[in-house]
């Protein structure tokens, strides 16, 4: 259920973002909306989907400054004809990328290929930039084969007994997502633990008991205190954390008039983050391997907390994610989203950022700053039920400060 409902709404979610990126004439933001619906397609994994959205971006970038940058690319930087298309190079390694990543939709990426590649004149340019944007994906993708990905969704865990411990959780009892996804080869940071934050609340500690009474309060099916406005924001969050946060850059490049190298490295830096965020998210998770609120509150009576009282049949608003709680990837994506958006556009966007969803239906959010937006994620994954406030907040905390070392250690500046 959960997982089927999630690889709805973010089909939905990155369709309604294709209508908007149809108007402009920029490719990196028509295949950026094609890479959402593409991961979308693909089954429910939130890491995986920011690692391959990653991969996708980077080789994008490097086609693109390979021809019309002068700064060093992220994996490679070729040798280019002074005639070769850039467009034609960014759509040849977005390609290239994705149908390595997903071959069984090779022929709707094909159909888009085709169809991005007839706006481009036929003749040497083209042909120039189709020949520099596949190597340049070819290259990247070696890379990447050997970062571990595909061992750490594989890879073993085994669930702790003791009272604080994570356990699979109602109503589908899954399995954990990814438990060795926080050694994945990150792509910006050294290693997934450079940002890992400190320990979670005690369980007998006065913080720990304060968020506990205000999920157990706030985030059931049943409250009687989460207001309708609060109920809108967390089921509208359901997406994955790059299905929501592609369209608010895309709406804001738009608004701003980026050129393709400045949206090359714009989508680089935040799909990049995201990547890594991830990967710091999953190191702390299964560090400390945090129980969900779910299982805490029904099991009360033996976390030693005289502050807490036990409720069996305590159900949040949304499905619980199979993975531990602290600290959330949600907002650890927010925050590196936040950090990497400010840092290309400034703290003022400059524009009203409109958002609607599928799973709020009549629900229109609108944001004036990132901050904004960040703010509201924190939020909607406690008003859901299913993360602590301090995992919400901590999240957020370590992907401002991963944001900020992607901007800074990413090539060039500003498109430049």
């Amino acid at each position: 259920m959960f997982r089927n409902r999630l690889v709805v709404f973010a089909i939905v979610v990155a369709s309604l973002g294709a209508n908007a990126a149809s108007e402009s004439t920029d490719v990196v933001l028509d295949w950026n909306v094609i890479a959402l619906k593409t991961t979308a397609a693909a089954p429910f994994n939130p890491p995986l989907e920011t690692r391959n959205l990653a991969i996708v971006h980077a080789a994008m970038f490097d086609a693109v400054n390979s021809i019309v940058g002068n700064s060093p690319g992220y994996v490679v930087r070729l040798r280019a004809p002074a005639h070769a298309s850039a467009e034609a190079a960014a759509v040849a390694a977005a390609r290239v990328t994705l149908v390595t990543l997903y071959p069984e939709q090779q022929s709707m990426l094909d159909a888009a290929y085709a169809a991005s590649l007839n706006r481009t004149p036929e003749g040497s340019a083209r042909d120039s930039g189709v020949r520099i944007g596949e190597a340049v994906a070819r290259r990247i993708l070696t890379v990447r084969a050997s970062d571990g990905a595909m061992a750490a969704i594989k890879a073993e865990y085994f669930p702790g007994r003791r009272p604080g411990d994570w356990i699979p959780t109602p109503p589908a009892s899954l399995p954990p997502l990814g438990p060795g996804w926080g050694e994945v080869r990150p792509f910006v940071l050294r290693d997934g633990s450079q940002f890992r934050p400190g320990p979670p609340p005690a369980l007998h500690g006065k913080r720990y008991a304060r968020d506990f009474e205000e999920i157990k309060e706030i985030g059931p099916s049943t409250s009687g205190t989460r207001r309708p406005e609060q109920t809108d924001l967390a089921r509208f969050w359901i997406a994955t954390a790059a299905q929501n946060w592609n369209p608010v850059a895309r709406q804001v490049s738009i608004a701003r008039g980026l050129t393709l190298l400045q949206n090359a490295r714009a989508f680089a830096l935040l799909n990049l983050a995201g990547a890594d965020a991830f990967i710091a998210a999953w190191d702390a998770k299964f560090a400390y391997n945090q129980w969900r609120p779910v299982t805490a509150i029904r099991a009360a009576d033996t976390d030693g907390n005289a502050s807490t009282a036990a409720d069996p049949a305590w159900t949040p608003l949304l499905a619980t994610p199979p993975f531990p709680d602290y600290i959330a990837g949600h907002t650890t994506y927010a925050g590196a989203a936040q950090a990497v958006l400010e840092g290309v556009f400034g703290e003022d966007p400059g524009v009203v950022i409109t958002l609607t969803s599928p799973t709020a239906p009549g629900v229109v959010e609108t944001y004036t700053t990132f901050k904004d937006i960040a703010d509201g994620v924190v939020n909607a994954r406690v008003w859901g039920g299913i993360h602590w406030r301090t995992s919400s907040v901590q999240g957020r905390v370590v992907g401002e400060e991963l944001g900020r070392y992607v901007v800074g250690h990413f090539p060039g500046r500003d498109g430049r």
